[in-house]
């Protein structure tokens, strides 16, 4: 085919677009079947119809061919869990008795039973529930959602492709099941697998599928050869396949690298690369391979994870370079569209301008079907719209908003020096204990507390008049109090406030800060029920006036014991943001923790002597190729060590950690140099801790014993069992004791319940400790 043929074959098409709906109808839906006031036909019928309305969306807008089977209840990858039938055995009988209390439990967990752990998918802030696989694992064909949301597409007319996570996707991201040997590699199992593969793609191909999409994400991550083969194997028997639809094998995220020349000679019928950041990586790549010859080639050329408009002449560019290289070239977004919000034009409060700079879901659909005209019949049927694209990208540039020259000189001015704490470890830790006081095995939390409906009425009520300012902090200070007795009663060492002015904790600080903006509707699900509205960090940063100090010397006033401040570090900030893609990120992590040092040191001087600076984000955006993480290392600690090193010895700086392979980067942990740092660990079974150990980190650490991702509550002595692993591999005298996470999605019975366990657990165990 020639290159001009191959233009005017290009369709738009996209991976995958949110869940939620506009007014985030599943969350509701599903909460409420949770709490008993919606039926499970009820909770099946508003994800139908949410389904389907985003399907007459995406076509409506051009899009020639949507996605199925990207729509989840809780999380794709569990979906695929229960569609290759591997359910852990602890959930067999719940699911057995019914699907959808059973999928709930492998996600939530019960009163009884432990949920599948949760973390970070690859360097996204969406959290997928990872398959726990063993040697006596049996797989068994389950592909009932997959076949029931394509026939719902088609039975609307519309021309639909089955999306799945790719089988070798799916084994490199589970973990041995509990009681299996930390060294089986599920990859093992690639061969039992397959042939469940197989009787799925013929269920869809029999359902009347044309193409079948199957996401192999992790292959754009550092490959072994062996692993590599494993993907080759893959597709070659699937590929050999004679009933089945045809296959797109799509990568996002980063460059395909040596996965790509093996996908290129496969037996499949497509592949689909990141365009974005990888774009020319995966350009030369693809023309070292020969190019795709007789094969679709889908260019995912609009950002799918950041929220700012395409640079469509740079796109056609791009798309333009791959004529040629493939028998049809067709538009799509990098990767699938759940990771940004659904619709721009929802916003009111953002000037029209700056809007205009902005593409949500809907708005990027637009972008794609707008790129795949100007590349099938050519520029001239686009030039109102690249005409309009260039004066927005040029209005972005040249925006005051973008650049502050005070800020910029700020930044250019800080030295290695401003990134150091005055002593070393072995001193500070003396000083604190010294003016702390605390006994071995500190108890503390996280930071948040339940945020309860009267809270979350509260903030209403002030937005829309209805209390005054006064009226509002009066109800703050009043939760408070409560919070702060309550953790005296219980017995709990280091107290936090409970942050109850906090909407959440990226967006509470980026109203506060210049150079951020805030979106109203721009929700974007994090894990299950759980969606945030990460703000947009426009321009150059800085902090007009302190954002937290108020109210922890407000409950500093209410205690005798330690209260901690509580601030997000730097990386988190931008990587729970849609940050600014018009300069380095290390940039704009500088300025960030420039804002936030100035509030470190507020809050020291106002009496606090504990200061936490979450930084949950710090794995979660390491770049996924090896040769990448060195230059992102760099930045990010020293954005860290930039927020905190301006402290006396005796502040005790403590860091915070959640949902990720902390093993990854132990030496960066250590790098940070905070005193005391609060990692998740009790759905890993303390195995952050062992690599601490390993590692020899030489402070304080506080592996989590309540996971606080599920409704249960922990008994004291499951909590004391977690604790005794915690101090096989760190010593008493190091080793805090607190819950995995913060506890503001959590109600308060189960919170109460289980703080006065771990309380007990913290003390039964000090009084297993040698006397000194």
């Amino acid at each position: 085919m020639t290159s001009k043929s191959a233009a005017a074959a290009a369709r738009a098409t996209v991976y995958g677009y949110p869940r939620q709906g506009a007014n985030r109808e599943l969350k509701k839906a599903i909460e409420g079947y949770w709490k008993g006031r919606v039926t499970a036909d009820a909770l099946r019928a508003t994800a139908a119809d949410l389904r389907a309305a985003n399907w007459r969306q995406l076509a409506d807008a051009g899009i020639h061919e949507v996605p199925t089977g990207d729509f989840s209840s809780y999380d794709h990858v569990l979906d695929t869990t229960v569609m290759v039938g591997a359910v852990p055995a602890r959930h067999r009988a719940a699911v057995a008795a019914d699907a959808l209390d059973g999928y709930f439990a492998m996600a939530r967990g019960t009163q009884d039973v432990a949920p599948l752990e949760m973390t970070k998918w690859f360097d996204t802030n969406y959290h997928y529930l990872v398959p726990e696989l063993g040697p006596d694992t049996v797989f068994t064909a389950n592909s009932a959602k997959q076949v029931a949301e394509l026939k719902e597409a088609q039975a609307l007319g519309l021309t639909a492709r089955p999306v799945l996570v790719g089988p070798v996707t799916y084994l490199l991201l589970a973990k041995p099941a509990p009681g299996v040997p930390a060294d089986f590699e599920p990859l093992t199992l690639l061969d039992r697998l397959l042939p469940v593969y197989a009787e799925v793609l013929a269920d869809l191909r029999a359902a009347g599928a044309a193409w079948v999409q199957l996401d192999e994400p992790a292959l754009v991550q550092d490959r072994t050869p062996a692993e590599l083969n494993a993907a080759a194997r893959a597709y070659r028997d699937l590929g050999a396949l004679t009933d089945r639809p045809k296959l797109l094998v799509a990568s996002y995220f980063d460059r395909l690298g040596d996965a790509l020349p093996v996908l290129a000679k496969a037996p499949i019928d497509g592949l689909a690369l990141d365009f974005t950041d990888a774009a020319a990586a995966n350009l030369d790549a693809l023309a070292a391979a020969g190019g795709l010859p007789g094969k679709r080639l889908i260019a995912g050329v609009v950002n799918g994870r950041n929220i700012w408009i395409n640079d469509f002449e740079k796109s056609l560019t791009t798309l333009g370079t791959l004529l040629g290289l493939a028998d049809r070239v067709d538009v799509a977004a990098s990767c699938s569209l759940l990771h940004v919000p659904i619709d721009a034009a929802a916003e009111r409060d953002i000037d029209p301008q700056i809007l205009r700079w902005l593409a949500f879901a809907k708005q990027k659909t637009t972008e794609i079907v707008t790129l795949a005209k100007g590349l099938s019949q050519g520029t001239d049927t686009i030039a109102a719209e690249l005409a309009a694209n260039r004066a927005d990208l040029a209005s972005r540039a040249g925006s005051a908003l973008t650049h502050d020259p005070a800020v910029r000189a700020r930044a250019a001015a800080v030295t290695g020096a401003d990134g150091r704490r005055s002593q070393p470890y072995a001193e500070r830790a003396a000083a604190q204990r010294s003016h702390l006081g605390l006994p071995l095995l500190p108890t503390t939390t996280i930071g948040s507390f339940p945020q309860t409906t009267e809270l979350r009425a509260a903030r209403a009520d002030l937005r829309t008049g209805r209390i005054d300012t006064a009226g509002y902090e009066q109800r703050i200070e009043n939760e408070i109090r409560e919070v702060v007795s309550f953790q005296e009663k219980t017995g709990i060492d280091v107290l936090v406030h409970g942050e109850p002015e906090r909407n959440d904790m990226v967006q509470y600080f980026a109203e506060q800060l210049t150079g951020y903006l805030a979106t109203q509707h721009g929700w974007v699900q994090s894990y299950g029920t759980r969606y945030v509205r990460p703000p947009v960090l426009a321009g150059d940063i800085s902090r007009p006036e302190p954002m937290t100090v108020r109210w922890t010397a407000y409950a500093n006033s209410l205690t005798d014991r330690p209260v901690k401040g509580m601030l997000t570090g730097p990386v988190t900030m931008l990587a729970w943001s849609f940050v600014r893609d018009d300069q380095p990120l290390g940039d704009t992590a500088r300025q960030v923790a420039l804002a936030l040092r100035d509030e470190v040191n507020d809050l020291e001087a106002a009496g606090t002597s504990v200061i936490q600076v979450d930084e949950p984000a710090l794995r979660e955006t390491l770049p996924l190729r090896a040769t990448d993480h060195a230059a992102y290392l760099e930045w990010a600690t020293e954005s860290f060590r930039l927020t905190t090193s301006g402290v006396r010895p005796e502040t005790q700086i403590h860091t915070h950690m959640c949902y990720a392979e902390f093993g990854d980067i132990v030496q960066a942990i250590d790098d940070l140099d905070a005193d005391v740092i609060s990692l998740e660990a009790a759905r890993s079974h303390m195995q952050v801790a062992r690599e601490l150990a390993a590692h020899g980190y030489p402070r304080e650490a506080g592996p989590g014993v309540y996971d606080i991702h599920s409704p249960r509550v922990p008994s004291a002595e499951e909590a004391a069992e977690l604790l005794r692993t915690g101090l096989e591999a760190i010593p008493a005298e190091r080793l805090w004791v607190n819950p995995d996470c913060g506890l503001k999605t959590r109600g308060w019975p189960e919170t109460q319940a289980s703080l006065e366990n771990l309380v007990t657990a913290a003390r039964t165990v000090r009084g297993e400790l040698p006397a000194s």
